[in-house]
C-alpha cells in the first residue's frame, strides 16, 4: 500500500491523462470519474515498485486502458443509455477541434490508442509498442494507417 503523499503526488502528475483515456474510450463523464477513481484505487493498494516516472506512468495508462475495455465489456452497458444521448450537452468544443476530435474519435480503438499515446503523450513507437504490448512495426503501421484515415476524413494533404 501506498503512502498518502505518494497517492497525492501521482494524481497531481497523472489525473489528465487518465481522465483524457477514459474520455477518448469511454466518451461519458460519469464512466470517466468511475474508471479515475479506480485506477488510482488499484495504484494506492499496488506493492510494485517503480523503476522511475516514466515506468509509473505507463502502468497507470496500462491500468487505465485496461479498466476502460472491462467497463466497456460489461453486459449491462450494452443495455444502458447514455445522458448525454438523452439530451444534455457537454460543454462546448472550439470548432477547430472539434472536427479533429471526432475524427479521432471516430478511429477503431487501435488506432486511437496509438494517436493518443504519440500525439498527446508524446510517446516514441517503441515506447508504445512497451506499454500496448504491441510489435514496434505494429505501431508504426497503425500510426500511419490513422494518418491516412484522419486525413480522408479531414480531407486535407498535410501529415495528420
Amino acid at each position: 500500500m501506498r503512502s498518502e503523499e505518494a497517492l497525492i503526488r501521482a494524481i497531481d502528475r497523472y489525473a489528465d491523462t487518465v481522465r483524457r483515456l477514459c474520455m477518448i474510450h469511454l466518451k461519458n463523464q460519469a464512466d470517466t470519474e468511475d474508471i479515475f477513481q479506480t485506477v488510482f484505487l488499484k495504484y494506492a493498494l499496488s506493492s510494485v515498485s517503480f523503476e522511475d516516472d516514466e515506468h509509473e506512468k505507463a502502468w497507470l495508462i496500462r491500468v487505465t486502458l485496461n479498466a476502460c475495455r472491462d467497463l466497456l465489456k460489461r453486459v449491462f452497458r450494452s443495455r444502458t443509455v447514455s445522458l448525454e444521448s438523452l439530451g444534455e450537452q457537454p460543454a462546448p468544443i472550439p470548432p477547430d477541434y472539434r472536427e479533429v476530435l471526432e475524427a479521432v474519435l471516430a478511429l477503431p480503438q487501435a488506432y486511437r490508442d496509438v494517436v493518443y499515446l504519440h500525439y498527446y503523450e508524446e510517446y516514441t513507437a517503441p515506447q508504445i509498442g512497451q506499454i500496448l504490448g504491441k510489435n514496434v512495426n505494429t505501431v508504426y503501421t497503425l500510426l500511419s494507417r490513422s494518418r491516412q484515415m484522419l486525413r480522408e476524413r479531414l480531407g486535407g494533404d498535410a501529415d495528420a
